[in-house]
C-alpha cells in the first residue's frame, strides 16, 4: 500500500507517539500470555492504544473508535510490529463480537458494550464450537429455553474457546427451538462470564499455551435483553460474526512475517545461493503479498460498512496454508534448530490448530463453491 502525503503525515504522528509510548509497552511476541498480570499489562495497553485512536482503527466515531481508513490501521499494524509492540490484545472483541454488535445488537447493547470493549475494560469470547459437532456449526445441542417472566435458562458446553478465562462476556450461539430445521431455531445471546452456572476449564495444547478452553454452562440465566437480533435469528447473527472472524483470522494474526522468513533463509550464503531454495521463497512470498493485498481489499469494503461475504474464507486458508509453507521452508533450511527458536517452534505446532479455528479449510471450500462459484451442494445428511 503505497503512501500518499496524509498517510505520510498520519505515519509520521504515529511514530512520534509511539516513540513516547513504546518502552512502557508489552513486547510483541508470538507466545500466549504468561499469566493473569501479563493479560492485565496488555489490556492496559489496549486501553492506551484506545485512548489514542490506535486500537479500533476503522471502528466509527460513534462507537468508540478513531473512524479512521482501512490504509491508517495497516499503518498501525506495521509501525507496532516493526516497534517489536505488542497490538491490542482482545482481538476477538474488535475484530469480531464489536462488528456484529454495531450490525445486529441492540442500541442498547451497543451503548453497554462496544466502548467497555475497545478499551480492554472487557475482553470478550466466542461460545459457538461444541463437542461431536466437528466443523458443522449449525449442529448447535445447547439449549436456551424461554421462562415465563421471559429470561432464558441455557444449559450446554461449549470447546474450543479462545480465551475464555480471560473474557467479561461471551457470545453465545444456542437452540431455542429444536422442533424446525436445524440453521433455525437458534438465537444469540450475551453472556456475563461470571454468571452462576458457568465453568470454564482451559484446554492444555502442544504449545504448552493454554488458548482453548472448555466452557459448562448449568442452568445459567440471562434476561431477555441478552438476545442479539431477535430470537430464532441466530443463524444470520452467527454467519455475520463468521465473516468477520475468518477476515480476522486470516488478516496477518497469524499469518508468518515475510521479513522473518527472508531472514531465516537468507542467514547462510549457500541457502541464498541454492537454486530450489529460491523458487520456494518467491513461491512463498508471492502467496503472502497476495494475501495482504486481499486482506486490504477486504478491511477497505468493511470500513466502508459492507459484511464480509463468503470470499472472506479465501484469506482465511491463504493465511494458513501459506504460513505452513513458510514453516517448511524455515525448518528445511534451518534444520531442527529452527523447531528450538520460538518464532518458528511455536507456528509450527500452532498452525495445524488455526486451520481449524473459523471454520477447516474443506468446509470453507465447500462454502466458497456453492456461494460464490455456484457449484452444486454437497450432500448432505440432515436437513
Amino acid at each position: 500500500m503505497a503512501d500518499d502525503d496524509a498517510l505520510r503525515a498520519y505515519r509520521a504522528r504515529l511514530r512520534e507517539w509511539l516513540a513516547a509510548h513504546a518502552e512502557t509497552a508489552p513486547r510483541r511476541t508470538v507466545l500466549e500470555p504468561l499469566d493473569d498480570d501479563d493479560v492485565r499489562g496488555r489490556l492496559a495497553w489496549q486501553r492506551t492504544l484506545s485512548e489514542a485512536g490506535y486500537a479500533g482503527v476503522t471502528w466509527p466515531e460513534r462507537f468508540g473508535g478513531a473512524g479512521g481508513s482501512p490504509a491508517e490501521a495497516v499503518a498501525v499494524e506495521q509501525e507496532l510490529e516493526a516497534h517489536g509492540v505488542a497490538t491490542a490484545f482482545d482481538f476477538i472483541g474488535i475484530g469480531m463480537v464489536g462488528p456484529t454488535l454495531m450490525v445486529h445488537g441492540s442500541a442498547e447493547q451497543q451503548d453497554r458494550h462496544l466502548e467497555p470493549l475497545l478499551r480492554g475494560d472487557e475482553p470478550w469470547c466466542q461460545l459457538l464450537s461444541e463437542p461431536g459437532a466437528g466443523s458443522d456449526l449449525a449442529a448447535v445441542q445447547t439449549r436456551a429455553r424461554r421462562q415465563d417472566d421471559g429470561t432464558w435458562a441455557v444449559d450446554g458446553q461449549k470447546v474450543w474457546t479462545s480465551f475464555a478465562q480471560h473474557a467479561a462476556f461471551g457470545i453465545l450461539l444456542a437452540r431455542t427451538d429444536p422442533d424446525v430445521a436445524k440453521h433455525k431455531g437458534l438465537t444469540m445471546f450475551v453472556v456475563p462470564m461470571d454468571a452462576p452456572g458457568v465453568t470454564i476449564r482451559p484446554l492444555r495444547q502442544i504449545t504448552g499455551d493454554a488458548e482453548f478452553n472448555e466452557v459448562f454452562l448449568d442452568d445459567v440465566r440471562l434476561c431477555a435483553e441478552a438476545v442479539i437480533g431477535a430470537p430464532g435469528e441466530g443463524w444470520k447473527v452467527a454467519l455475520t460474526m463468521l465473516g468477520f472472524e475468518r477476515v480476522a483470522v486470516g488478516s496477518g494474526l497469524h499469518a508468518t512475517p515475510l521479513d522473518q522468513l527472508v531472514a531465516a533463509v537468507g542467514a547462510h550464503a549457500d541457502d541464498r545461493e541454492d537454486p530450489a531454495v529460491r523458487v520456494r521463497l518467491g513461491e512463498v512470498a508471492s502467496q503472502l503479498l497476495a494475501l495482504r493485498h486481499t486482506s486490504e481489499r477486504v478491511v477497505e469494503q468493511v470500513s466502508q460498512g459492507q459484511v464480509p461475504g463468503p470470499e472472506a474464507g479465501l484469506i482465511k486458508i491463504t493465511s494458513v496454508l501459506a504460513s505452513l509453507d513458510a514453516c517448511r521452508l524455515a525448518v528445511d533450511v534451518r534444520g531442527a534448530q529452527a523447531l528450538v527458536a520460538p518464532e518458528w517452534g511455536h507456528q509450527v505446532s500452532m498452525l495445524p490448530g488455526v486451520r481449524s479455528a473459523g471454520g477447516t479449510e474443506e468446509i470453507l471450500r465447500n462454502v466458497i463453491g456453492e456461494r460464490v462459484l455456484g457449484l452444486p451442494p454437497e450432500p448432505r445428511v440432515a436437513a
